[in-house]
């Protein structure tokens, strides 16, 4: 049936409003009131009132944040003359109809110091497109241009901006003119600007830029070399097949940046297309005098290797709940265990396979997560699937009770990749491995911009292992029986041995000290100090302060009647013997409390892995060949 002209004209009229961009201009107004000035100009607005609206949430990280919130002042205008504006709901507007072009102009509080938001003081600015960019509801497809202004005054001299978005007029590090190719990219390109240091290398023909904001005295040329080899490492793991390397691209990005901002204490990471946003203790980044990779910087060299692989494990290969994001509620998912697990699973591996840390150091990595994973008890309420569809509420939302409660999508997602490599390659010799798996998601739909379905990743990995595995995978997504773990690992030459924690700064890893299991495990407890005193913020299943009726938010003030040693309590309880009982004296609010305590012997949770002179071949083809 042909269209008729009204029909026409409004495709026509589409298309048109398609090809005319949205501007967008953003000032760090007073960086000294943390407050930035964001302008947002359309040429051809809804002709019956323009919608405009802040995302709700931030792709990568599972909770709705409320952007909106932040937002200080809001006012529109068309052609020099005010437009009226109408709130339909927490982070949606609509300005009244205008026959011309329409600005809206926001102003954005930016005090948040994480890597999922915005902040600006006068030392430098950080923000991301879902705090400061309204989307401009029926028009997110445009093209969008933006100018990021200097801030007014002498002190911001030597300001430079950071970032992956393509530049349009600015120059390399400058402030100027960007662009993006539509709003979910604007997005996607997190900005720093400051004095920042930087450092810049290439790997397998990508340019890649390093920038650190905050004082620091990092070695940048350790660094630059470190990563360097760590990025050649992940291009090529998603380039090679069994038989042959794949032309093409060697990367989906052409340029990538590490917008790394180094704090007196601070971790996280966030993932962008081109680009990761990494917070870090500043201790935590290599030291001329240190020409090993101590345990801090080998815990930011994982940072920044999860991040990377994040480049194509849920940028471009991604569940298809999330193809494409609704950025104003909640997008439900059961395959963060494959997403943020897996890409746990490699990023500490990808350590060893380059050469970055000794096997023995990754083993220890791993008896650690085995070891966190183990003294979780809601492992035995929650499955991994339902952690997944629960991140919303349960992960980035934690409380007293959530180790008793739920599971780590992170942690257990990376046990069971690891399960499900080692079963793959215990079954097939070694011949196919998890890597060949994320190789086959990559071609599928990485590659193609296909969302991955709920259970493609279970179809595809019987697939790619040739023999069925679905039903013993799809046990260990949707169970909470424990993973065999130990069989697996036994299978590679790999001996796990679990013993009683010997203090709470034992996270597993290494054999013990001592022969004594003493410590805060006997009395089943998390603390934090308080003064002189302990706070109990989480009690744990089955322990003996949760059997006596102690509670999170107590605060320990006396046991037996004398007020923990400098030491703290863990140095009170060290010498006592399993089944002794003690009197404990603790407010609660401003009650003060005594319990009767049994003390009970510590469980043998803790995980030591240990290489073992068998299966040599199979290991070396998990972890890679020595060096040299």
């Amino acid at each position: 049936m042909p269209l008729s002209n009204t029909q026409a004209e409004r495709g026509l009229r589409q298309n048109d409003v398609m090809d005319m961009p949205i501007r967008y201009r953003i000032v760090p107004e007073r960086p000294e009131a943390h407050l930035f000035r964001v302008s947002c100009s359309i040429a051809a607005p809804d002709p019956a009132g323009q919608r405009f609206a802040l995302p709700a949430w931030i792709p990568g990280s599972y909770m709705i944040r409320e952007f909106a919130r932040h937002v200080v002042s809001i006012c529109a205008e068309s052609r020099g003359r005010p437009v009226a504006l109408e709130k339909l709901d927490k982070h949606t507007w609509r300005a009244a109809p205008v026959a011309g072009p329409l600005t809206v102009v926001v102003e954005v509080y930016a005090w948040d110091p994480s890597v999922r938001g915005a902040h600006l003081d006068t030392r430098h600015g950080f923000f991301n497109g879902t705090c400061m960019f309204l989307r401009v509801l029926g028009q997110e497809g445009a093209r969008c241009e933006v100018e990021i202004v200097r801030p007014k005054g002498s002190r911001y001299g030597n300001w430079r901006v950071a970032t992956a978005m393509p530049r349009k007029g600015a120059k390399p590090y400058g402030f100027g003119g960007y662009v993006a190719e539509d709003y979910d990219e604007l997005i996607d390109h997190p900005v720093e600007m400051g004095d920042f240091s930087l450092a810049r290398f290439r790997a397998c023909g990508v340019t890649h830029d390093i920038v650190i904001s905050g004082p620091h005295l990092a070695d940048l040329a350790r660094l630059r070399r470190d990563l360097k080899r760590l990025c050649e490492h992940h291009i090529r793991f998603w380039n090679e097949s069994p038989t042959s390397r794949l032309s093409g691209e060697p990367a989906p990005m052409r340029r990538y940046v590490f917008l790394v901002t180094a704090l007196g204490a601070g971790y996280g990471g966030l993932e962008h297309r081109a680009s990761t946003a990494l917070l870090c203790s500043r201790d935590d980044l290599p030291h001329r005098r240190d020409p090993a990779v101590g345990e801090r910087y080998r815990k930011f060299l994982g940072l920044a290797s999860h991040e990377y692989f994040h480049t194509w494990n849920v940028k471009r290969i991604k569940p298809a709940a999330f193809t494409p994001y609704d950025l104003d509620r909640e997008n439900y998912t059961k395959l963060l265990w494959a997403f943020e697990g897996i890409t746990s699973y490699y990023d500490d591996l990808a350590l060893v396979r380059c050469g970055l840390i000794a096997k023995e150091e990754y083993l220890e990595l791993l008896g650690r997560s085995i070891t966190s994973h183990l003294r979780t008890p809601g492992r035995a309420r929650q499955t991994a699937e339902a952690a997944s569809f629960d991140a919303w509420i349960k992960y980035y939302r934690p409380d007293e009770n959530s180790p008793n409660a739920a599971v780590s999508y992170y942690v257990k997602g990376s046990l069971i990749a690891l399960c499900l490599d080692l079963l793959i390659r215990r079954r097939t010799k070694g011949r196919r491995s998890l890597d060949d798996l994320m190789r086959m998601l990559w071609k599928r739909h990485g590659r193609t911009g296909t969302g991955v379905d709920e259970d493609a990743i279970e179809r595809a990995a019987e697939e790619c292992a040739g023999f069925g595995l679905r039903r013993t995978l799809g046990d260990w997504l949707r169970s909470t029986r424990e993973l065999p773990l130990r069989g697996l690992l036994a299978s590679h030459g790999i001996e796990m041995e679990l013993r009683p924690a010997e203090s709470s700064a034992d996270m597993g890893g290494k054999p013990a000290t001592t022969r004594s299991g003493a410590g805060l495990a006997m009395l089943g407890v998390r603390i934090r100090p308080e003064h002189a005193d302990a706070a109990i913020t989480q009690v744990l299943e089955g322990g003996a302060a949760q059997a006596a009726g102690m509670s999170a938010g107590d605060v320990v003030v006396a046991v037996d009647g004398l007020r923990p040693a400098e030491a703290g309590l863990e140095a009170s309880l060290a010498k006592r013997r399993p089944g002794e009982r003690i009197a404990i004296h603790a407010f609660r609010r401003d009650e003060l409390l005594r319990f009767e305590v049994r003390l009970k012997r510590p469980g043998a949770d803790t995980c030591v892995l240990t290489s073992l002179p068998v299966k040599r071949q199979l290991r070396e083809r998990w972890l890679g060949r020595p060096r040299g």
